[in-house]
């Protein structure tokens, strides 16, 4: 079998939410609990760090792992989804698992996986926590997929759970309230392990502080306790100088972010805080910190993230996707001097248009795509939902044929933000 017949073998016959969407989501642990009883607990064999939340939970992944990269920790790194290749699911001090290993996995269990029939999701899990086993794993950073109380990676038992935010995604899935979706969120706490959450709000606090307290837990809300502020975002290299505040000793930490979002301050604030429990368990210093941040992208190769992929035009994408996402962008790029903004941007057919078309600005131009694969909306259709917020422009069969458009549109003044979805973004970097 080779490496192309595995992934055909995986897409074909485990249902896989990232291409057919809800029906390919399983709300119950049962095929996970099958999976590690049958490898043996492989998760059991490392030590692991949980990390859920609405957004951040990538980048917030990335950089921790970066920084136990630089203490000097072998590393394995559990996140999703891909962008290019299935294999950046899998990291083992930021190198991605070997196509061998994949096939390997696969040849050697397939008997297993034929009885089970698990999802593609609760597949790569399990194929990941084997993968860091096998290779003498010394800590493991995981990110949970959709949710957190039933998603697959919840088997784990962590040193610390981390839950970024919360905010409108996937509630057709885990509530229709920002509370239902807290509660699911709040289920990677573990007894007697501590948990950082890094965005807190009115509404929701008590969901996590009752939840802690059930199971007594230790709970920080980390913008509590630090405080960050950027400089002003740089198109040149994209980069960010960062400032952030230990509001309870006054010291400050001063350093450079490879990714230029302005969300990426929260994130800051929770890695902060996250790094105040873990100095207890690993030798991390300060200067293990900053390193770990500045070389992210070094180390990881996370991708997507306010990146720059082009100047005079500037061209930015970024995989921000669900109203708080797109917020984010719109209103960076509101700062950022142009003669004039356009946005290359699709999404998947299952989209709740009408909470985030009107977040766009009308004064731009629009260029709508669609992505190559099964989930993505019809560009046309997305034309015309656009019209109804007055955003105007020309639909496109493909990403390629939009971003041309686009760039032949655009002056070297101009700038151009590709997004919307994760699958467009995918096609640009």
């Amino acid at each position: 079998m080779t490496y192309k017949e595995t992934l055909e073998f995986l897409y074909s016959q485990l249902p896989a939410y990232h291409r057919i969407g809800k029906a390919a989501y399983r709300n119950d642990l049962g095929n996970i609990t099958a999976l590690d009883n049958y490898l043996g607990h492989p998760h059991k064999k490392y030590t692991s760090i949980h990390i859920a939340g609405t957004n951040g939970k990538g980048s917030v992944s990335h950089m921790t792992a970066s920084i136990l990269m630089e203490a000097g920790y072998k590393t394995g790194l559990y996140t999703s989804p891909h962008l290019k290749d299935f294999r950046e699911r899998i990291r083992l001090n930021g190198k991605m698992i070997p196509k061998n290993d994949v096939i390997r996995f696969v040849k050697n269990h397939s008997d297993f996986i034929g009885q089970v029939k698990p999802s593609f999701f609760e597949m790569t899990v399990a194929m990941a926590f084997k993968y860091f086993a096998d290779n003498q794993t010394d800590v493991a950073v995981i990110e949970t997929g959709l949710g957190g109380r039933l998603d697959s990676t919840n088997i784990i038992t962590p040193v610390l759970s981390v839950i970024t935010n919360i905010g409108h995604d996937h509630m057709d899935l885990l509530g229709d309230t920002l509370r239902k979706v807290a509660y699911e969120k709040a289920g990677i706490i573990k007894e007697n392990i501590p948990v950082v959450i890094g965005e807190g709000s009115s509404e929701l606090n008590d969901v996590f502080i009752s939840k802690a307290d059930e199971l007594k837990s230790e709970i920080k809300f980390a913008d509590q306790n630090f405080k960050c502020t950027l400089d002003d975002f740089n198109p040149a290299d994209g980069k960010r100088v960062f400032h952030v505040k230990d509001l309870n000793t006054g010291k400050i930490f001063d350093g450079i972010i490879p990714l230029g979002g302005d969300y990426q301050a929260k994130n800051l604030q929770t890695l902060f805080q996250t790094f105040q429990f873990l100095k207890s368990l690993f030798k991390v210093t300060d200067e293990h910190i900053l390193k770990g941040i500045r070389n992210t992208v070094k180390n990881t190769g996370l991708q997507g993230r306010w990146q720059i992929i082009g100047c005079d035009p500037l061209v930015i994408c970024d995989t921000g996707h669900n109203k708080e996402g797109i917020e984010y962008a719109v209103s960076q790029l509101a700062k950022i001097p142009c003669r004039r903004l356009h946005f290359v941007i699709g999404f998947v057919n299952d989209k709740d248009l009408g909470s985030v078309l009107p977040l766009f600005p009308a004064d731009a131009d629009y260029y709508f795509a669609k992505a190559s694969v099964q989930r993505a909306l019809d560009s046309e259709i997305l034309m015309n939902e656009a019209l109804k917020y007055n955003l105007k422009g020309m639909a496109f069969p493909d990403v390629k044929s939009a971003l041309n458009k686009a760039l032949s549109c655009s002056s070297p003044e101009d700038v151009i933000f590709i997004g919307g979805s994760t699958f467009i973004v995918a096609e640009v970097v």
